[in-house]
C-alpha cells in the first residue's frame, strides 16, 4: 500500500472525491495516511475527521517565508513516511528542495487543459475568468506531476468540459470540478499507486490503459 498524504487549504471538495473513491474501492493499493492543511480553519480538516483520516496542520501563516513553510511540510511528510503527495486545492507553491525530494511523487490537479490558462497566478476563479474572456469553447482539468516550474510537470490525465454560452466563472468552475476534477484526480492517484505510470521526460505512459480518460480521449470524441 502506498502511504499517501493529501494536502489542502480550503473546503476540500477534491479531498472528498478522493475519500469517496477510496471508500468505493476505485483507488487501488493506496493508504490515505494523512491530510495536511496549510490553514487551521479549513473545512477539509473536518472531512478528514469524518473519514477517520489523521489530519495535521502546518500553518502557512506561522512561517516567515515560503522556504520555511516548505521545510516544515517536508519534515512532516518525512515523519509520516509518505510515499505519494496529492495537492488537492493546496494554495501554495512548494519549494525546490521538497519538489526534488519527491520527484515524480507529487500529483496536482489544475482546473484547465494545460498548457492553456495555467502557470504562476492562475488559480481559483482567475483560471475560469480568463477562459471566458478568451472566448474558449472548451476547458477542463489536468492531473499532472509537480515540478519546480508551475503547472509544467508531466501530464497524467486530462478531461475536457464544454464552455456554455451563459457560463459565469462560478458555473464553469463548478462544472469542471464535478465533471473533470473529481473524476481524474482519484483516477490519477490510483494509477500511481497501482504502479501503472511510466514517465519518459515530459511524457507519461499508462500501462494497460482501460478507460477513455486514460487513453486521452474526451467524452465528445468518436468511439
Amino acid at each position: 500500500m502506498v502511504k499517501t498524504a493529501v494536502m489542502v487549504s480550503g473546503g476540500g471538495t477534491n479531498l472528498q472525491a478522493i475519500i469517496d473513491a477510496h471508500i468505493f474501492g476505485e483507488i487501488k493499493n493506496c493508504e490515505l495516511t494523512a491530510v495536511i492543511s496549510s490553514n487551521p480553519t479549513a473545512y477539509a480538516l473536518s472531512r478528514a475527521e469524518y473519514a477517520g483520516i489523521p489530519a495535521y496542520v502546518v500553518d502557512a501563516g506561522r512561517h516567515p517565508n515560503g522556504a520555511s513553510f516548505s521545510e516544515a511540510i517536508h519534515k512532516k511528510l518525512s515523519e509520516l513516511g509518505i510515499e505519494l503527495v496529492v495537492l488537492a486545492g493546496f494554495m501554495h507553491i512548494l519549494g525546490p528542495p521538497l519538489v526534488r525530494a519527491y520527484r515524480n511523487k507529487i500529483i496536482n490537479i489544475h482546473p484547465s487543459l494545460i498548457p492553456a490558462f495555467c502557470g504562476a497566478g492562475y488559480y481559483g476563479l482567475r483560471v475560469h475568468e480568463e477562459a471566458l474572456k478568451f472566448g474558449a469553447r472548451v476547458s477542463g482539468a489536468t492531473a499532472h506531476f509537480v515540478t519546480n516550474e508551475v503547472d509544467e510537470g508531466p501530464i497524467i490525465l486530462q478531461k475536457a468540459v464544454d464552455i456554455l454560452p451563459d457560463d459565469t466563472p462560478f458555473t464553469l468552475q463548478r462544472r469542471i470540478m464535478e465533471q473533470a476534477e473529481w473524476r481524474i484526480l482519484p483516477e490519477a492517484v490510483s494509477l500511481y499507486c497501482e504502479g501503472r505510470l511510466e514517465i519518459d521526460g515530459k511524457i507519461v505512459r499508462i500501462k494497460g490503459a482501460r478507460s477513455d480518460v486514460e487513453r486521452g480521449r474526451s467524452d465528445s470524441e468518436p468511439q
